[in-house]
């Protein structure tokens, strides 16, 4: 197992992402007995940390890595949780869920804790001094129940640059989503170079995107075989963040022990890619995202002649990533952030934002559509 040093630590380079726990056939209950060979057989091999949180599985996530992880010394391994504020339902009761979370996890203390998920519907809650979530977090990390403080973000640059312009000082390192898709489509490498700059070291979520990076269409992969034919997409994706300066641990989700055994064996060796490999790999992302997603170039003459002045590009760039991703969190969470007239669905169809696109998108049909698919 690769290590990677932080600050008077060795944390192993890859780590057990305990969202995505093995389950038992046909239901979501969750395989205790599978996790404690899983974790076993990680322990064996050098994995020494451990993600969960309040939300994962329904909430019994932390309460079945306590019970699982309290079988191993306590300073045999890592333990890290977050606190729930994508929830707004949390963010007045930090004490209670920190007190809840530490009982369900069978420990005095999490090595590393995050604000969770830090973005546009909730950051105004996390900098609020009426709900005093800082100020509590760092009064736990001062009593040493908590050993690092972090955030994980699936915000955009400029909301995570609010938070840290806030609370920097204080964050010891941020979990992101970074993969060779996200690299560019989700501007990843500005996040990265940010981070980079400010020396907070990067914790990598999503590496595979939920396992979609390992069943890239095969005309694809042949393009990557010439370089590396031993290589499985899988292997691609976690070299790719070997290439990438300042990630330490990297999670990854990991539901059964073929799995597991597989990526373990990847980050026995640090191999990163060639910057003909890396180049290579960035235009097979390019070519994927664009065949499925909108060409906005953010050129934003739409705005000027919006009557309503919607964000457009910014709309669209969230509707390529809803589209691309069949669906997921991040676009239905960032449009809450948003007064109703400046959602989509406020679009009046005046079609003035398309009188003057240079790409010629059909953005009222879009706003329809996106209306359509974040229904639910």
């Amino acid at each position: 197992m690769i290590y990677k040093e932080f600050q008077n630590l060795q944390l192993s380079s890859l780590g057990m992402g305990c969202m995505r726990l093995p389950l038992v056939s046909d239901s979501k209950e969750v395989d205790v007995t599978a996790v404690k060979q899983m974790v076993k057989y990680a322990m064996d091999h050098g994995v020494n940390y451990y993600d969960t949180a309040w939300g994962y599985h329904d909430g019994k996530s932390e309460s079945i890595m306590g019970e699982v992880l309290s079988d191993y010394p306590r300073k045999s391994f890592y333990l890290a949780s977050k606190f729930p504020g994508y929830d707004s339902s949390t963010l007045s009761r930090p004490r209670e869920i920190f007190e809840e979370q530490l009982k369900k996890c069978k420990t005095d203390y999490f090595d590393f804790y995050m604000f969770h998920n830090v973005c546009e519907s909730n950051i105004d809650g996390y900098l609020s001094a009426e709900y005093g979530i800082f100020d509590f977090l760092i009064e736990q990390k001062k009593k040493g129940k908590i050993r690092h403080l972090g955030f994980s973000t699936h915000g955009t640059l400029d909301t995570m640059k609010r938070f840290l312009d806030a609370y920097g000082s204080e964050m010891e390192f941020c979990q992101i989503q970074l993969n060779w898709i996200d690299w560019d489509f989700q501007d990843a490498k500005t996040k990265v170079a940010m981070l980079n700059a400010l020396n907070i070291p990067i914790w990598v979520m999503e590496p595979l995107r939920g396992g979609s990076l390992c069943k890239i269409d095969q005309t694809y992969q042949a393009k990557l075989n010439q370089f590396r034919p031993q290589f499985n997409m899988q292997e691609w994706a976690f070299r790719f963040l070997q290439s990438i300066e300042g990630v330490g641990v990297t999670l990854s989700g990991m539901s059964n022990m073929e799995q597991l055994a597989e990526n373990i064996k990847i980050f026995n060796q640090d191999i990163p890619l060639t910057e003909e490999e890396k180049a290579t790999l960035l235009s097979l992302a390019k070519e994927m995202t664009q065949a499925k997603t909108l060409p906005c170039t953010s050129c934003r003459y739409c705005t000027t002649y919006c009557p309503l002045q919607l964000d457009i590009p910014w709309l669209i760039e969230l509707y390529n990533e809803h589209v691309y991703s069949d669906g997921g969190f991040i676009a239905p969470f960032a449009l809450r952030s948003l007064p109703a007239e400046k959602r989509p669905s406020a679009c009046m169809g005046c079609k003035a934002c398309e009188a003057v696109c240079p790409q010629n998108i059909k953005i009222s049909q879009m706003m329809k559509d996106f209306v359509e698919k974040t229904k639910k």
